[in-house]
């Protein structure tokens, strides 16, 4: 039995008749284990089932007759209503405060109880509630019985509370209704969540709460053998307001997003109801919840309708009768005149349902359809393999499977989504919160002679930042692509003017027509897919005559030096084009990453070895040429990302830029990739030890959230184009260049990521990222026999499976078994050809990256046994 203290606080608190229950209560307490911020294995639960949240825009509105209501609706209407009739309703309470004289699962437990008991049911009626882990106080209040403690060797911290009460109500039919009702983790204070965990010393990490969450959903949900055809319907129930603190102080909106269950508000209809219900409305849908019904108490002030009015009926509005206020009512006679009500309520769920999950099961199919993917070849996508992204949450994607039973799992986003994320899940919400200011603020301006704060600020931080000591202008466009052919046009108008082309243009109102301005540039780089850009690299797969008839590749293409790890050590590997030079064998490996990057080597013999090179390759385009120029020098500082994940020796791009100086040859730093924070530094120049005149910056800049870019020039470059006609301007633009939700999220992540309080992976001092990467782990993997060469760098992981023939190279499928299985693993990745890669955020924790190394290591293992 439960002790009499207990059992009088809840008949008291719950006016319910213990005549049908039995109890049984079983503790065992013991401290739990702390948990990490992160889970060691991606959230996985079904999504078999209707399953929703419960919201409050306030506490004290209501949220648990909801609850109990919908469970009625489901439980005890007529069996016809039920397909297999087998039906469960399971009722999750993760956090309750002021247990045990409150008890949320156990109002819904005993309510139903009660109406099942005064009902003549035609099949069997089972219900339980338990609660798993109390603080504990609360467990000494649900043990104590004369004062004193029957169980000793407790600590603080949470404890198993294995309570358990439950309830039956029989009949000779085969039909069963089932409720499962649960308290997950229970405080004795009658406080917000993060004040009763604290006071009493039960403090619980959000990830604990998500997983006991996940696991009660798995074990709760599946339906296997003999009752798989069970009708099964589930409500997850919050504690106080839409944004009120969980336990450890994250906003329960906040806390619950990894599963972006769709919800029903439970608003307020007293006086000022309808501005804390629109408010907790708008919160919700800022953090990407889908809300299907808002319900409330008639409190007689009609506030439903300015509610229909602001949500213009694209959710139902539904108004509950009003609860009587006698504590002595045991609210069996407002269920009764509520049953229409909550029958309704039930039906939309159920339907958004059904029309939810038949969205999720169509799109594979449609997007086959009606999508044209770029870098794809759509014969090699059977539809089983298109991943439907539902949502994302940070650096997780939570993916639908529809295979076996329908389930969502998570994915980490090791490819950054195309390289452009880094926020952390906290900073998502700042930029959607900040983005949406600035759409209500601004809208779209247009930029030409304009000026607006965000896009001031976000041109001061740039100049401050990534443009330090160098750059004094910023031209803002739409992406990678365009910020290089402004940048290019900014180059060739500034050697134009340094090598006089342009006061003989300004002479004879003509350019000789016979002059032809190239650029330097590296092979393997790339610098974006439109025409402009595609001139400015080497020819590749992505400039070939299939992709791109009118190429013709206008430059000097050097093939350039690497670095890689290989059998545990860097390595320094030459092209065929260089290995006349008499290089010493000293100097091609290194004992540590440090020491590529080290400024000492500008003393090496390597160095005069470069120069020589160099000087040789760019002897025809010398100033006695007249007809052909090398305009500009366009390079990936350090890695080229799309040409394989490769990493330039730093040395030879130094001596390039060094070399192109020295003839005014403009320099530009395609940092499209590279930028903010990429390679482990907020610019990849300060790795390099030098700076360009002209750079590109796109990506994650504004966080990946939305396209922007900008290209900073220094102000010599900036007044080339100065003079007394239009004409001399730069003529170049978009519609959105400098626009306002852009720069604000821009803004707000170039702040965000080097400021440590925000990113705790920033060494202040130093100006660089701690090391993300175990770099035990990478020496093993670099060894691994499967393994051609690994970089580590920054965010950055990548290694070349090796290969030959056609399993090498860009259109390479080599990689597509192993990438699958990793995504089994919860680690979406997507290839290079043999080349695969790992890409987190800034923001992201070693721990992170040392689980994702672990998970590719074991599948490395799997992948050359196979």
């Amino acid at each position: 039995m439960l002790p009499p203290l207990l059992s009088t606080l809840l008949r008291r608190q719950h006016g319910h008749r213990h005549s049908l229950r039995r109890f049984l209560l079983q503790l065992h307490c013991q401290p739990c284990r702390l948990f990490s911020t992160t889970t060691s294995s991606p959230l996985n639960f079904p999504l078999s089932h209707p399953t929703y949240m419960i919201w409050g825009s306030n506490t004290s509105l209501g949220k648990t007759l909801v609850s109990a209501g919908l469970a009625s609706s489901f439980l005890l209407s007529p069996p016809a209503q039920c397909s297999s009739g087998r039906r469960k309703f399971v009722y999750l309470k993760p956090v309750q405060t002021g247990f045990p004289s409150d008890s949320d699962s156990h109002f819904v437990f005993a309510k139903l109880s009660a109406i099942a008991s005064r009902c003549n049911l035609p099949f069997s009626f089972l219900a339980s509630n338990s609660v798993l882990k109390s603080s504990l106080s609360a467990a000494k209040s649900v043990v104590s019985i004369g004062g004193h403690l029957e169980i000793n060797n407790l600590t603080f911290g949470m404890h198993d509370l294995n309570f358990h009460e439950s309830n039956a109500v029989l009949s000779d039919g085969d039909s069963v209704s089932e409720l499962v009702s649960k308290t997950l983790y229970a405080w004795r204070e009658a406080v917000s969540p993060h004040l009763a965990a604290e006071r009493e010393n039960g403090v619980v990490e959000d990830s604990a709460v998500v997983e006991m969450l996940q696991q009660c959903l798995i074990n709760d949900l599946e339906v296997k053998g003999e009752n798989e055809k069970m009708d099964v319907f589930c409500v997850v129930e919050t504690a106080g307001g839409v944004a009120s603190p969980g336990p450890s102080g994250t906003l329960q909106c906040d806390m619950y997003r990894p599963f972006r269950f769709p919800g029903v508000l439970v608003g307020d209809g007293r006086l000022g109801g309808i501005s804390g219900t629109i408010s907790a409305y708008e919160s919700l849908k800022l953090r990407g919840y889908d809300i299907v019904a808002v319900v409330f108490e008639d409190h007689g002030l009609v506030n439903e309708m300015p509610l229909i009015s602001y949500l213009r009926n694209r959710v139902p509005v539904i108004l509950l009768p009003p609860i009587p206020q006698d504590m002595s009512n045991d609210l069996v006679e407002w269920f009764g005149d509520s049953e229409e009500i909550f029958n309704s309520l039930k039906r939309i769920m159920i339907l958004a349902f059904s029309e939810r999950i038949q969205r999720l099961n169509d799109m594979p199919k449609k997007a086959r359809d009606v999508f044209w993917w770029p870098f794809t070849q759509h014969r090699l996508v059977p539809e089983e393999t298109v991943t439907v992204i539902d949502s994302r949450c940070g650096e997780n994607f939570a993916v639908y499977k529809a295979q076996n039973n329908e389930c969502m799992i998570e994915q980490f986003d090791a490819c950054a989504s195309w390289w452009t994320q880094g926020p952390d899940a906290t900073l998502q919400i700042e930029l959607a919160r900040d983005m949406g200011y600035a759409a209500g603020r601004f809208g779209h301006v247009m930029f030409p002679e304009n000026v607006y704060e965000p896009a001031l600020k976000c041109s001061e931080l740039l100049l401050e930042g990534v443009g330090k000591g160098w750059a004094s202008r910023t031209y803002f466009s739409d992406n990678g692509s365009t910020a290089v052919e402004i940048a290019l046009k900014m180059a060739f108008r500034k050697f134009s003017v340094d090598s006089g082309i342009l006061l003989d243009y300004a002479k004879n109102n003509t350019a000789e027509t016979s002059i032809e301005l190239k650029v330097l540039a590296l092979k393997g780089s790339y610098h974006g897919d439109t025409l402009g850009a595609m001139e400015a690299q080497a020819p590749s797969s992505y400039t070939g005559f299939l992709q791109q008839p009118w190429y013709t590749g206008r430059g000097l293409f050097l093939d350039p030096p690497t670095v890689c790890m290989c059998n545990r050590i860097w390595k320094l590997c030459f092209p065929e084009g260089m290995r006349s030079g008499n290089v010493i064998c000293k100097d091609m490996a290194f004992s540590s990453r440090d020491d590529i990057f080290h400024k000492s080597r500008d003393k090496s013999d390597l160095y005069g070895i470069y120069s020589s090179y160099i000087s040789q390759q760019l002897s025809p385009y010398s100033r006695s040429n007249r007809t052909i120029h090398i305009g500009a020098l366009i390079i990936e500082p350090v890695i080229q990302g799309a040409g394989g994940m490769l990493m330039i020796d730093p040395l030879f791009q130094r001596v390039l830029v060094n070399e192109c100086r020295s003839r005014n040859i403009p320099v530009i730093f395609d940092e499209v990739f590279t930028g903010f924070w990429r390679l482990g530094a907020e610019s990849a120049a300060e790795l390099l030890g030098c700076v360009p005149d002209i750079a590109c910056y796109a990506k994650l800049m504004t966080g990946g959230m939305i396209p922007l870019a900008a290209t900073l020039a220094t102000e010599e470059v900036f007044d080339s184009f100065i003079g007394d006609s239009k004409l001399k301007a730069l003529l170049h633009g978009h519609s959105y260049s400098a626009h306002a939700i852009g720069c604000t999220a821009a803004a707000k992540s170039i702040k965000w990521f080097k400021d440590p309080l925000t990113n705790h992976n920033v060494i202040a001092e130093q100006g660089l990222l701690r090391e993300l990467w175990n770099v035990k782990l990478v020496q093993q993997i670099s060894s691994h026999p499967s393994v051609q060469r690994v970089v580590a760098l920054g965010t950055l992981f990548a290694l070349e499976l090796r290969a030959e023939g056609n399993n090498a190279g860009y259109g390479s499928l080599y990689a597509r078994p192993f990438l699958q299985r990793l995504r089994e693993d919860g680690v979406y990745m997507r290839p290079l050809g043999n080349v695969i890669y790992l890409l987190c955020g800034p923001c992201a924790s070693p721990e992170i990256c040392n689980q994702l190394l672990i998970k590719l290591h074991t599948r490395l293992d799997e992948f050359s046994q196979s």
